[in-house]
């Protein structure tokens, strides 16, 4: 007869374990000591493997962290992380957001590495084709940064090597550490298909990269002009957005006289600035019309500081904030973002007065060849001594700062490559409004359809030498801006010019590379063989299901690869977008070297092991940020022992693998059919009833992304009714069952309900759950490859309420016990009172509740009336129609405890005497703070509470002394 686990039925999947990778091993319990009389042991479990990959939790006293790493090699060998369509037709596919090639793990990754295996591990027990595609960003300014000091520590420096051989060293730098991320993700448990692993400068990516670039160009999307972008004057190239991080920095504020031309000395606007030496690129001075204050300026003229007399427009608009500094903005195109779009808008003239060094050009007239920040000193020291400098003041500047190079980013205006992003924004807001795609949690929608909707265009060129090279070539001795062939290679290039400008004409390609961000857009579909449509990957695993990635990057990429896959392939590159949360320290700080509260996950892993690190991150809430603690990750270690010694207690209550007719009764009971729960014991039937109803939760859960709400419901289930409760309870059976069937029942349960555990915890805890898995005899496949459990099974609900009774009487007993501080081993009378109903069920669990109650058996009695001895027991009503009492006489030693209660009596009759007399005093209720009147007069009632229970319990024990006398 068929068993009815998953695990032991089913031939669902055809990865089979490797027979050589296990071996036989026999070994007999040795329960922990209690007061039954002990049978000799007569269960056996099979050790899980002696070559080296599993240890059996027989041997091990916890779970080994170094076995991890030998556990994911053998999933890896065995082709378990590869699609398969044996199950299934319908594929679950997640592209992995490519980290850097220059990464170190970090909790970030640890993050999106534990929610994308999470689901990966879920939807490939639910028998769906599973590729989760892993990759790395080849990401321009980071390498380049990384191989330049390594040169600079040979004192070589890039533009000496040429860009061929400079390019090449990136290239050799990366085969030798560029792997370094991607090992570190592996140890993470991350069960992607690694032989589809995609690297953003692969040949076919980089095709894709070109192909993009020439439609875009052909529909007329991507143009060259000069815009203002974020400069990096020390890395000499634009930044995107992303790579400019703001910090709050102490500086200054600098109030500057600007004269009004034609005017007397008296007439001058005052502006206040942080950065006045960008004022040689001012063209106007803008006020606000409502400001009474500058109205009589308006349409003249002012002379700025410094210039020789050169005169800018006063013109107002309503932009200019009043109530900031003096209410007058001086507006510099050329190096402000607002400023520009200002200028744009009313038709000013743009100045740059620097140079790409971060130096002040001939713009600036005698400051020309400064540094800006050495411009800044001189140029005020030479208004104060002109007396155009008014006043500087401190002020906490909010300044940008190169996320590589760590350098203040200077708005600065330039020739680059741009594409035109407001009709590729509409199609990915239409998709969102149709329900082409999700986006969780759903209040990221609102800020995705903000930033569309008012999206600027996208400066996609980089002034480096590592990365995607732009296909546009130019003509010898022609203008750049008019004059340019876009193409797919240089040979086409080349044949294109020579068609239009003869055969003797020269060429030369532009020496920009694209934005990292511009390939990762294209991420989702390139990985998969676009613009090859008829690629196989492409027509089965595009478009993808899913992309998880963090909150933060939802505009540089996400909303980008919308827009590119709807362009591009004509749909949605993903129909859901999971976005989680940061990681935080304990004090919901942002995890930083200078604030030193960065937590490595790899040293994590070895203290903690992989399975706690990743069930404490998955417990968050998605989208929201999460304080990572030690002592969250202490509590989810212990949660792992917890797990192992649990498994360490089915195993040794398992028949041996040889004992064919033991095994075969295990085998014939099917518990996902009604007859079969039915004629199963109470705390079976509890217990198995509330595994089918976890399963229907739990995939409930998982089906909505709930990953916290999923790991908090297997733990409360797991530890609070599976190893508390069941588990104690099956003890009753195996110890002391004298060879009847109930015995082989609770067998059968405990490893029903443990391995269903083990598969429903295994997306989260993979590596200690595999490991219990190949512990258990009859395996027929790896636990990663397990069918998920079926749902909507069988339960009865009056088997949990009554078991709950149970429950509640035991915790009353329980309870008792440890007000009367009853020794732990000792063992009481109790007369359990009941209707006769309540009777019936809980008298045949009598073993089960002196267990776990510590009764004597031979000495507990149901009735359906109270004892002759009701005076002198504890009395305890546990629910409606069920009460217990427990003899006095059994608990305490009399005499002792009539003493200790006497003087504890006296002891609170002396503090509530003391309380009452203070609040009797008129001086106190008058004087005293009512906070504190309102604490005595509570302290008080407290008081008196405890004084008539301790005068009752006194009254209990005194007459059960005048009874035994």
């Amino acid at each position: 007869m068929a068993f009815s686990s998953p695990s032991l039925l089913s031939s669902c999947s055809v990865h089979k374990l490797n027979p050589l990778l296990f071996s036989q091993r026999r070994r007999g319990i040795t329960p922990s000591s209690w007061h039954f009389r002990r049978l000799r042991p007569r269960f056996f479990a099979v050790a899980a493997s002696d070559n080296g990959v599993f240890t059996s939790p027989e041997i091990a006293k916890s779970f080994d962290f170094s076995s991890e790493e030998r556990i994911y090699n053998w999933w890896e060998s065995q082709g378990y992380f590869k699609p398969n369509f044996d199950r299934g037709s319908d594929p679950f596919v997640i592209s992995m957001p490519p980290p850097n090639v220059t990464g170190s793990l970090h909790m970030g990754h640890a993050m999106f590495v534990t929610l994308e295996d999470i689901m990966v591990r879920y939807h490939r027990m639910k028998g769906s084709p599973t590729l989760w595609l892993p990759g790395t960003d080849h990401a321009g300014i980071a390498t380049q940064l990384v191989v330049e000091r390594m040169l600079a520590a040979e004192g070589i420096k890039r533009i000496e090597l040429g860009r061929d051989e400079f390019t090449n060293r990136v290239w050799e730098w990366k085969e030798k550490y560029g792997g370094t991320i991607t090992n570190q993700i592996k140890r993470l448990g991350a069960s992607c298909d690694w032989t589809r692993e995609r690297f953003t400068l692969d040949e076919q990516l980089s095709r894709a990269v070109v192909e993009a670039f020439v439609r875009l160009h052909e529909k007329g999307l991507i143009n060259q002009g000069s815009y203002v972008v974020n400069w990096s004057p020390n890395l000499q190239t634009a930044v995107s957005d992303l790579e400019v991080e703001y910090s709050e920095e102490p500086g200054s504020l600098y109030y500057i006289k600007y004269r009004v031309a034609g005017a007397s000395k008296s007439d001058f606007l005052t502006i206040a600035t942080t950065r006045p030496e960008t004022l040689f690129g001012d063209t106007a001075i803008a006020v606000n019309p409502q400001d009474e204050r500058y109205s009589k300026y308006i349409g003249r003229q002012a002379i700025v500081p410094m210039t020789f007399g050169r005169h800018v427009p006063i013109i107002s608009d309503k932009y200019v904030d009043k109530d900031f500094g003096t209410g007058v903005l001086k507006i510099s195109p050329g190096h402000d973002h607002n400023d520009y779009l200002l200028a744009r808008k009313l038709g000013l003239p743009i100045l740059n007065v620097m140079n790409k060094d971060g130096t002040l050009n001939k713009v600036a007239g005698l400051y020309c060849g400064l540094d800006r920040f050495e411009a800044r000193k001189k140029l005020w020291a030479d208004l104060e001594e002109t007396g155009l400098a008014v006043k500087k003041e401190n002020h906490t500047l909010r300044v940008p700062r190169s996320q590589r190079g760590g350098e203040i980013i200077e708005p600065l205006v330039s020739k680059q490559w741009f594409v035109t992003m407001e009709p590729l924004a509409d199609a990915a807001l239409k998709a969102v409004e149709r329900g082409e795609l999700t986006i969780m949690p759903e209040r990221f929608g609102k800020i995705y359809n903000h930033w569309l909707s008012n999206i600027t265009d996208w400066c996609i060129s980089r002034q480096l030498w590592w990365g995607h090279r732009i296909p546009v070539w130019y003509i010898e001795g022609k203008d750049c801006e008019e004059e340019y062939i876009v193409a797919r290679n240089a040979e086409e290039a080349h044949d294109k010019a020579c068609e239009k400008y003869g055969k003797d004409v020269e060429i030369y390609q532009d020496p920009d590379v694209l934005d990292t961000w511009f390939s990762s857009a294209l991420w989702p579909f390139s990985t998969l063989g676009w613009p090859d449509v008829s690629a196989e990957d492409f027509k089965r695993f595009y478009p993808t299901t899913l992309l998880e990635t963090g909150h933060d990057i939802l505009f540089f990429w996400v909303a980008r690869m919308v827009m590119m896959g709807i362009e591009f392939t004509g749909t949605v590159p993903f129909s859901n977008v999971y976005l989680h949360g940061l990681i935080r320290d304990v004090q919901g700080r942002k995890m930083s070297k200078t604030l030193g509260n960065v937590i490595d996950p790899l040293d994590t892993i070895k203290e903690y092991g992989t399975d706690a690190l990743r069930f404490t991150l998955a417990l968050g809430t998605a989208g929201q940020d999460l304080n990572l603690s030690t002592e969250r990750l202490t509590a989810n270690k212990a949660f792992t022992n917890k797990l192992w010694n649990a498994g360490k207690f089915v195993l040794q209550n398992l028949p041996s693998q040889s004992d064919i007719s033991a095994w075969e009764n295990l085998l014939s009971y099917k518990f996902k059919q009604e007859d079969c729960l039915h004629k199963l014991p109470l705390p079976e039937c509890w217990v198995v009833s509330k595994l089918h109803m976890l399963v229907d939760t739990v995939t409930a859960s998982y089906d909505k992304y709930f990953f916290g709400d999923v790991g908090r419901e297997i733990y409360d289930f797991f530890w609070g009714d599976f190893a508390d409760w069941y588990i104690e309870a099956s003890k009753a059976r195996l110890y002391h069952s004298d060879g009847q069937p109930v015995a082989s029942t609770a067998q059968a349960v405990l490893l029903y309900v443990f391995e269903n555990i083990l598969i429903m915890l295994h997306p989260f805890m993979p590596f200690v759950t595999e490991a219990l898995w190949q512990g258990i005899p009859n395996r027929e496949e790896a636990l990663i490859m397990s069918c998920w459990p079926q749902t909507s099974l069988p339960r009865q609900a009056s088997a949990i309420k009554r078991f709950e009774n149970l429950q509640a009487l035991t915790r009353a007993i329980r309870n008792a016990r440890a007000e009367y501080s009853v020794e732990p081993a000792k063992r009481i009378s109790a007369a359990i009172v009941a209707s006769s109903d309540v009777t019936q069920y809980i008298s045949k669990e009598k073993e089960v509740l002196a267990l776990l109650s510590r009764i004597d058996l031979q000495n507990i009695h149901f009735t359906d009336s109270p004892p002759g001895n009701a005076n002198q027991s504890v009395h305890l009503v546990a629910g409606e129609g069920l009460e217990a009492y427990l003899p006095l006489v059994d608990m305490v030693d009399i005499s002792t405890e009539i003493e200790r209660l006497t003087k504890r009596l006296a002891k609170m009759q002396a503090e509530y005497d003391g309380l009452v007399g203070r609040l009797s005093s008129p001086k106190f209720v008058e004087k005293a703070p009512e906070e504190i009147v309102r604490g005595v007069r509570e302290k008080i009632a407290e008081t008196e509470e405890k004084l008539t229970l301790t005068k009752n319990r006194l009254d209990v024990l005194k007459s059960t002394v005048l009874v035994s006398k």
